[in-house]
């Protein structure tokens, strides 16, 4: 045995989070884990300042961590040995790629019990691959080698030994004071300046795309050089005059191929032009180095000078788009306003409409993030509203669980609203399962349930000489009554057909969570972007 126990190991790990700024611990039930989670459960009882959450499924307490930390909680999983931290490995992929530093405490036999044939015992160091750095404690001692200052998702796998709960009475845990430990770094994408990349700044015709988490500075660069700025919806940058609501349509005009010189922030995912005009060799890329596993370079990430070097772009360029914009976002509105049944764009416009600044919304991966993307226009300059999605590596994955954690991290007052799509719902359908005494935020879920995957009917498997294989491989009806998975969770459930009843549910929210099904179809899908696309043609 040991010389520490598997009871004063956990309690020293949990002293260590506490002191280094988590708050909020998501513990899933385990044998091997019950150090850690009864030291969790001791902590908040003696008052520390943290909130405690349990879940039966790994891999939606691992998202539900990565939601809080996205939203500047810090927070901590806690898991037993084996398949549960395989579970985990979604969230923490997706953290990594993001750059999101959460903490993931994994349960483990001592060393001299590994391979061996011990029950529920895997080689766990390491087990996230080489993007993720595990730290692997066996004594008390080993926790001063760990960095809990991290920028990235954090691997901390304890080998606990017998006994696992105390055995003289309940764990009676030490005043704040004998804790001890550094500091974990809240998420954040703000950048304390406004500067670019090193090199010429010629007159060149440049716009600004701003990918996932680039954050204002985005904004304040296109501004400060007078460039159009192309911003997804979850860039943190899509506000203010220089925004282009319909830039992924206008990349493909005349307007598009007189692009010079791109330069990129944050994370660039959502569209094909956009990554067609990255790869473009007559275009100069500058990309502001950003967070995350390998995060978008062409050439190399440069170093960053002010943004005085950069001269204004001379000419209309900037009004070119401006305008461009405008009619095309006409155009777009006026034909979506003229179908006769509600479209995935309607239920995207509803879902941005509804939101007052200081909101959370948080958007599936797939379709509902790219219709998004087409129909949300740009918020004023000072209006606060926070747009999340997963888009390290873009997985449909804990969707579910990222917006519920999300919006537990947001102020009570503030309204959240989650936009994904029915096969993305069913995915992570377990993040709706949650005991009685759990947090539960006031949360709108908005899925737009065309009855499968419609993302692929826009791609190259979805054309007509595919048909055949099409339904079977990649439109993939399931028949699911959602209504009846939300009966089963007791998840408060309503069904609409209009984009009315849709705006009227949104505005009328129920309070907790809260399930919308706006009924869609797929079979017009492709026939519906092309036309969307047509619009764009005659513009220059």
């Amino acid at each position: 045995m040991s010389e520490i126990s598997g009871v004063q190991l956990g309690a020293a790990v949990v002293a260590r989070l506490l002191a280094a700024g988590v708050d909020e611990v998501v513990v899933c039930p385990g044998s091997r884990n019950a150090p850690l989670s009864m030291a969790a459960w001791a902590a908040g009882q003696a008052g520390e300042p943290l909130r405690l959450h349990t879940r039966i499924d790994e891999r939606s307490a691992g998202f539900l961590a990565l939601g809080l930390t996205k939203v500047f909680a810090r927070a901590a999983v806690l898991c037993t040995s084996g398949t549960a931290v395989a579970n985990l490995h979604p969230a923490v992929l997706e953290a990594a790629h993001a750059g999101v530093p959460m903490v993931v405490v994994t349960a483990d036999r001592p060393a001299r019990m590994r391979a061996t044939g011990a029950n529920q015992t895997t080689d766990q160091v390491g087990i996230f691959g080489l993007l993720v750095p595990t730290y692997d404690v066996a004594e008390l001692a080993d926790l001063d080698a760990i960095p809990w200052r991290q920028h990235g998702p954090l691997h901390v796998n304890v080998q606990l030994d017998a006994p696992l709960v105390p055995v003289d009475g309940p764990l009676e845990w030490p005043a704040r004071s004998d804790a001890e430990g550094g500091e974990v770094v809240a998420h954040s994408s703000r950048r304390s300046s406004l500067s670019l990349p090193d090199g010429p700044v010629g007159d060149l015709r440049t716009v600004v795309v701003a990918g996932d988490d680039a954050g204002p500075t985005a904004r304040m660069f296109a501004e400060a050089a007078d460039w159009p700025l192309l911003a997804e919806p979850s860039s943190g940058a899509r506000r203010g005059s220089n925004a282009i609501r319909t830039y992924r349509l206008l990349l493909g005009t005349a307007l598009g191929s007189r692009i010079e010189r791109v330069v990129v922030l944050g994370r660039p995912t959502l569209s094909r032009p956009v990554a067609q005009l990255l790869d473009r060799p007559d275009v100069e890329i500058r990309v502001v180095p950003g967070s995350g596993a390998w995060p978008f370079h062409r050439d190399g990430a440069l170093g960053m000078p002010g943004i005085e070097k950069f001269d204004p772009c001379s000419g209309d360029w900037l009004k070119s788009w401006q305008d461009a914009d405008r009619e095309l976002s006409r155009r777009i509105d006026r034909l979506l306003a003229e179908e006769p049944a509600l479209t995935p764009y309607d239920v995207a416009a509803a879902v941005s409409a509804a939101l007052p600044a200081g909101s959370l919304l948080v958007v599936g991966a797939s379709s509902p993030i790219r219709d998004l993307d087409i129909m949300e226009p740009a918020a004023p300059v000072g209006e606060r509203r926070k747009v999340i999605a997963n888009r390290g590596l873009s997985g449909i994955d804990g969707t579910i669980s990222t917006a519920i954690g999300a919006a537990l991290g947001r102020p009570e007052s503030s309204r959240a609203v989650a936009l994904m799509g029915d096969v993305t719902f069913l995915h992570d359908q377990n993040g709706l399962v949650l005991g009685p005494d759990e947090p539960r935020p006031d949360l709108t879920i908005v899925v737009a349930n065309d009855d499968g995957g419609s993302i692929f009917s826009m791609l190259e498997q979805g054309a007509p000489q595919h048909a055949a294989s099409f339904e079977r491989l990649f439109g993939t009806p399931h028949g699911t009554d959602l209504a009846s998975l939300c009966v089963g969770t007791r998840t408060s459930f309503l069904r609409v057909t209009s984009r009315p009843e849709l705006e009227h549910a949104l505005s009328s929210p129920n309070g907790g969570i809260e399930v919308v099904e706006a009924m869609i179809g797929r079979s017009d899908r492709r026939e519906l972007d092309a036309r969307i696309r047509a619009l764009a043609s005659d513009l220059r």
